[in-house]
Order: structure tokens, then C-alpha cells, then sequence
């Protein structure tokens, strides 16, 4: 490609983005919370139902008030709560009074948050200062969710950048080269938010803060990896050439195809994630994908054109020149390889054994945060929630909800109160379409085992005596997000598989390698969430791993670890010719294994960046993300994978390189006459 073409097409980049963000604008995302359910699920068809009662469109707040030193409520506290809140409850403890505050239920995001803290400072304003208002319930749960991504997303893009340009400083050794890059990213960053969230939207999605931060984490992550090849790839060239656009465009056409292939083979497998019913994880898969295609369209049209216009001054002070030892023929990484390959077998039994056991890690860790366990710091909503349930009866500040057709109200209510783990039910209300809801309580604690079984039983009760019955509310909710997210587990899952075994074998043309990579890091990736999910409960402190953690983290293992697979064998294919199998695995490690390392730190510390955020899904999914790439680079990438290859020989390759370990050996009959001698076949 000319470089007047190439800086035509940066040009062309760059002021469509700019226009597309114009057109669109900003990314508003950020400031919704996530969506649990999906809408055809029974609690959330339950919550549409619920919009035609009579104040039904309205979302009730709850405020709890106690005393600061605990003790009873005096009379004058509970004259002046009543002043405040007329037909406000005490507990029967006499120590909490508990009043309702209703909201619109069309609230969401800072929207929402304004609200809940104008009722909130309402709450505080009047009351006698020894006595404590907290405001808690579904609306103060979702705004303090959209509340904690407040400053969130610039926050993390600070820290982000600031990590990605201290490790790329590190790396490269330049107090300038680090800038090209970063700048490059950052940019495609900003573009990527505002078109992942428009292209969701345009689809029906829901976006959300989650699913932003996620995808700014791998916009960075997977960019920089790419940036990282394909200037590790410049720089190997600029050691056999004076002419740096000639070294240029010769990296940018051998780098290039790797960095195609695993873009594609992420983006193909994130937009497995349309396959889930959970509104965020189906969001998230769209989201993503079109960042990480922004993020290549970045890395390989616009970065070259600033490469090429510094030169090889901005490698100073270490600019490579003509003769410097070529990575596959020496260095630390050569030697590690070279070791890999004389005990392959003991190298490859020892490696799988402890991944093998990292795995059993997993049978330790339970799934599942109820709605008080979601925020890593400290929430009004939640503590206010825990007040209340002190004094309260389990399930009657937050009800269980059923609808039903009024016709058959006498046999729904016998079926709901002849229920095991129902407390009492009481009649709410009539619809004019001809439906009653009822409140009911439940005795079990909220989102737990016990409260989903209560579930269940009653859908199946209820249905009995009505088969359009409906049973919502906020424990049936969390019992239908955590079904859909272990049906998505088992759909996703098997689709993440498929896609990258697909784009493996449309890359290699081999048998066996594919299946030999996809193996190895299915391995790989469920011995981080092992490790991983072991180190959330056990280290961390933290009460379970959140539903949706597993599929996230297995996605982005599965993905990311492939991409680092990709740049290795189709450097190892493009050896494997004139070195035979050892000799092209051998080389490939040691040319990739300071570019894989380095884009391995710097991703592993980008996803664990998400720590910043207040969310504790986020944090786990950086934790076990972020160690499963260090497995991926310091284990898989540089010792299973090289030593399989040796192990298996000329097999791995067939059909498309038959002969590749016979042309290295010189070809014709003396070639074969070696070949048959030599004391290593592979």
C-alpha cells in the first residue's frame, strides 16, 4: 500500500468517526443499571401486569427510620415519623418505624438517582438528629446501582490509560513510542462507546453501565495487544532493512492476517453472546464486537501512518538497526523454547496435571448474590435494607407478587396460602381487565435457596388453580435471572466453542490443530475460573460468584486466549516450511514470546482494572479474567502448546503442510535419508 493511500484511509477513518459521534452523540449508557430478566420472563410479565392496578405505575421507596444508639423508639420519635410520613408502621419491637414512598416506575438511570436522593434528603430534613432515615427497596437499589457508575466510566478510562501507558513505557524501553499507540486507542475508544451503544440500541438492547465498562476494558485490551504485534513486528523487520516504510509495510502485511484473524475469531465469539436471553449479556456481545472491530480498523489503517511518519526515531533511545540478532535464533525466549522442546512429554503431563487440578478449584465455589450482595462498597440501599429486615417480618417489606384472573380468586387464594414457606397473602387490588394481584409473604431470607424453592412451589401451586397465573416480584426475579443465567451458560457456552474450533480450522486448513488449541484452552479457562472463583470467595471475601461471572469470564478466557494462540501458530505456520515442526514452534515462541507476554501483562492489569468499579460481578470477572491471561501467556502460550506441537510432529499440520518437515530436511532422497536418521523424527 502507498503511503499516500495509507494516509488517505487514516484520513477517512478518522473524520468518520468524528462525524459519527457528532451525528450520535454521547454515550449515555453508563448511567442505567442492569437489566436481570428479559421480558418475556414471568416476574418481568408480572411487572407489566402490574401497571394496569390502581397506582400501579408507580415504584414504592422505603424508609426505615431507628435510633442511633438502637434503642426503642420514644414517643416523640414516633409522633414526629407520623408527623412526617402519615400511616408510617412500627415494628413490633417498637425499635424501626417503616414508611412508603411511592415513585414513578418509569425511572431509570441518574434520573432515577435524583429522585431517590431528593427523598432521601426529604428523609433527613426535620427529623431529631439522634435518629437515622435510610431509604431502601427497588427504586433505591437501582439508584444506587446507576449512582455508583457516577464518574465511574471516566475513572476507569483514567486508570485504564494510565496502566496500558506505564506497561507500554516498560515494554518498548521509549519515553515517546508509548504515545502513538495509546493516542491511537483512546481514540478508538471513545468511538467504539458511542457506536457499540447506538448499534445496541438500534437492536432493541440495554445498554448499561456494566456492559460500558466491559467493553472500554477490552477496547483497550484487545487494541493494545494488536498495537503490540504489529510494532513487534516493525521492529523485527527494521533489523533486516535501512528503509523503515519498507520494514513498515512489510509488518503491517505479515502482522496484519493475525490481527484480522483474531479480531474476527472475538468478535465472532462475543456476538454469541445475542444467543443469551439476559438483556445485559445479550447487549454486552453487540456492544463489544463492534468496539473490537473499531479498535482493529484503528490499530492497522490509522496507527501505520504515524509509525511511518516518526520513523525509527521513536524507538529512541534503543532504535533497532540493520544486523541486530534476530528474536528466533536467540535470546531468553529461544532458550525457554529450546527446553519446552528436548522433554516435551514431562514438560506437557506436568503443565495439564496443574491446570487439571486448578479446575477442582470450582467444585468450591458457590453462584448466585442476592440483591443486598451486588455493590463492593457501601450502599445506603443496603444497609437500609438490612435495618429493616431486624425488624421486620422477611418478606413484608418486599413482597412476592401474584396475579391471576379474578374469576378464579377463591381457589388462588387457597392455593397460595396452602403453600409450604408462604407466610400469609393478601388481596392488592383489581384490574379493570379483570385480574387480582395479591401481596404475599414469604419466611425465607431474600434471593436464597430457600426463597427460590418457595418460588417454585408457588408458580406450580397458583397454576393449578389458574393456569394464566403469574407470580414476580423481587425474589422471583432473582429466581428467573439465575435460570437464565444458567440456561445461557449451557447454550452460549457450547456457541463460544463452535465459533472459534470454525475460525481455527478456516485459518490453520489442518485436522488436528484446532482441536488440540480449543482443548488446551477450554483447560486453561476453566482453571482460572477454578483459581479464580476460589480466590473471590475465599480470598476476597466475597459471598459467591455472581450468575452472570462465569459465562462472562469463559467468553473473554476462551476468546482473549485464542487471539494469543493465533499470534503464536500462524507464526509457527509461517516457519513450520523451512524449519520443519520443532524447528517452527521452536522459532515461533521466540519471536512471539515478548510480544505475547507483554500484550499478556497488559491485559491481564486492563480487565483488572474493572476492580475500580463498585459492582462485584465486575471485580470477579477482572480477577479471573486477569489470571487466566497470565496462565494463557506464562503456561499455555509458552509451554503446553510448544510442547504438544513437538510431541504430535508433522500430524499437527496435516493436510496443509504435509510436507513441511520434508522440504526443512532438504527434500529428495538425501533429504529423506536424514529425515529417517535424525535422532529427533519431529
Amino acid at each position: 500500500m502507498s503511503r499516500r493511500l495509507s494516509w488517505i484511509l487514516a484520513a477517512l477513518v478518522v473524520l468518520a468517526s468524528g462525524a459519527l459521534m457528532g451525528l450520535i452523540g454521547s454515550d449515555d449508557s453508563s448511567s442505567q443499571s442492569p437489566v436481570p430478566v428479559p421480558e418475556s420472563a414471568e416476574s418481568a410479565r408480572v411487572d407489566a401486569l402490574l401497571a394496569e392496578f390502581p397506582g400501579g405505575d408507580s415504584a414504592p421507596a422505603i424508609v426505615v427510620v431507628t435510633r442511633e444508639d438502637g434503642a426503642p423508639l420514644s414517643g416523640a420519635d414516633t409522633a414526629a415519623v407520623s408527623g412526617k410520613w402519615p400511616g408510617a408502621q412500627v415494628s413490633e419491637d417498637g425499635a424501626a418505624a417503616l414508611a412508603v414512598v411511592p415513585l414513578s416506575g418509569d425511572l431509570s438511570g441518574f434520573a432515577l438517582t435524583d429522585e431517590v436522593e431528593k427523598v432521601r434528603a426529604q428523609a433527613d430534613d426535620g427529623l431529631p438528629a439522634d435518629l437515622r432515615a435510610e431509604v431502601t427497596g427497588g427504586p433505591a437499589f437501582g439508584a444506587d446501582i446507576a449512582d455508583s457508575f457516577s464518574g465511574a466510566n471516566f475513572t476507569l478510562l483514567a486508570v485504564t490509560a494510565t496502566v496500558v501507558a506505564l506497561l507500554l513505557i516498560i515494554t518498548y524501553r521509549s519515553p515517546v513510542l508509548w504515545l502513538v499507540p495509546l493516542l491511537v486507542i483512546a481514540f478508538a475508544d471513545r468511538v467504539a462507546a458511542v457506536l457499540g451503544t447506538a448499534v445496541a440500541q438500534s437492536l432493541g438492547m440495554t445498554p448499561d453501565g456494566s456492559t460500558s465498562g466491559i467493553t472500554s476494558v477490552l477496547v483497550f485490551g484487545a487494541g493494545t495487544n494488536y498495537a503490540l504485534l504489529l510494532i513487534s513486528r516493525y521492529r523485527e523487520e527494521l533489523a533486516r532493512t535501512d528503509q523503515h516504510h519498507d520494514a513498515l509495510d512489510t509488518a503491517v502485511r505479515r502482522a496484519g492476517p493475525a490481527i484480522v484473524a483474531s479480531n474476527a475469531t472475538v468478535v465472532l465469539a462475543l456476538l454469541t453472546l445475542v444467543l443469551a436471553t439476559s438483556p445485559s449479556v445479550e447487549s454486552l456481545g453487540v456492544q463489544a464486537a463492534a468496539g473490537l472491530v473499531v479498535a482493529a480498523v484503528f490499530v492497522l489503517l490509522v496507527l501505520p501512518p504515524l509509525l511511518g511518519l516518526f520513523g525509527k526515531r521513536l524507538f529512541w533511545p534503543f532504535i533497532p538497526k540493520v544486523g541486530d540478532r534476530a528474536l528466533t535464533d536467540s535470546g531468553f525466549w529461544h532458550r525457554i523454547a529450546e527446553g519446552v522442546a528436548r522433554k516435551p512429554a514431562v514438560v506437557a503431563t506436568t503443565a495439564i496435571a496443574a491446570l487439571a487440578l486448578l479446575c477442582t478449584g470450582l467444585l468450591a465455589t458457590p453462584i448466585g448474590l442476592s440483591q443486598t450482595e451486588q455493590f463492593r462498597v457501601q450502599a445506603e440501599s443496603v444497609s437500609g435494607y438490612e435495618r429493616l429486615s431486624q425488624h421486620f417480618p422477611s418478606g413484608l417489606t418486599d413482597p412476592t407478587r401474584v396475579v391471576a384472573d379474578t374469576a378464579r380468586a377463591a381457589d388462588v387464594q387457597r392455593a397460595i396460602t396452602g403453600t409450604p414457606g408462604v407466610v400469609s397473602a393478601n388481596p392488592a387490588g383489581q384490574s379493570p381487565g379483570g385480574l387480582t394481584q395479591w401481596s404475599v409473604v414469604i419466611d425465607a431470607e431474600p434471593a436464597s435457596e430457600g426463597a427460590f424453592e418457595t418460588i417454585d412451589r408457588l408458580r406450580d401451586s397458583v397454576r393449578d388453580a389458574d393456569p394464566t397465573a403469574l407470580v414476580g416480584g423481587s425474589d422471583a426475579t432473582a429466581r428467573d435471572a439465575s435460570a437464565a443465567a444458567s440456561r445461557d451458560r449451557a447454550v452460549v457456552i457450547p456457541a463460544i466453542l463452535l465459533v472459534v474450533l470454525a475460525v481455527l480450522y478456516v485459518l490453520l486448513r489442518a485436522a488436528l490443530a484446532p482441536l488440540v488449541l480449543v482443548a488446551v484452552t477450554v483447560l486453561s479457562s476453566v482453571a482460572a475460573l477454578g483459581l479464580g472463583g476460589w480466590a473471590s470467595v475465599h480470598l476476597f471475601g466475597f459471598p459467591a460468584l455472581d450468575n452472570t461471572t462465569p459465562l462472562f469470564a469463559f467468553l473473554f478466557l476462551v476468546a482473549l486466549g485464542v487471539d494469543y494462540t493465533i499470534f503464536l501458530v500462524t507464526r509457527a505456520r509461517e516457519e513450520t516450511p523451512e524449519h520443519g515442526t520443532r524447528g517452527g514452534i521452536v522459532r515461533a515462541v521466540s519471536a512471539t514470546g515478548a510480544v505475547i507476554t507483554s500484550a499478556g501483562i497488559v491485559l491481564a492489569a486492563v480487565f483488572c482494572v474493572l476492580g475500580v468499579l463498585p459492582l462485584i460481578v465486575l471485580t470477579q470477572i477482572g480477577i479471573i479474567v486477569g489470571l487466566g491471561i497470565l496462565l494463557d501467556t506464562f503456561v499455555v502460550r509458552t509451554v503446553i502448546i510448544p510442547a504438544l506441537f513437538t510431541l504430535i510432529g508433522p500430524r499437527i499440520w496435516w493436510p496443509a503442510l504435509r510436507d513441511a518437515d520434508y522440504r526443512a530436511n532438504g527434500g529428495g532422497a538425501q533429504g529423506r535419508h536424514r529425515a529417517g536418521q535424525a535422532a529427533d523424527p519431529h
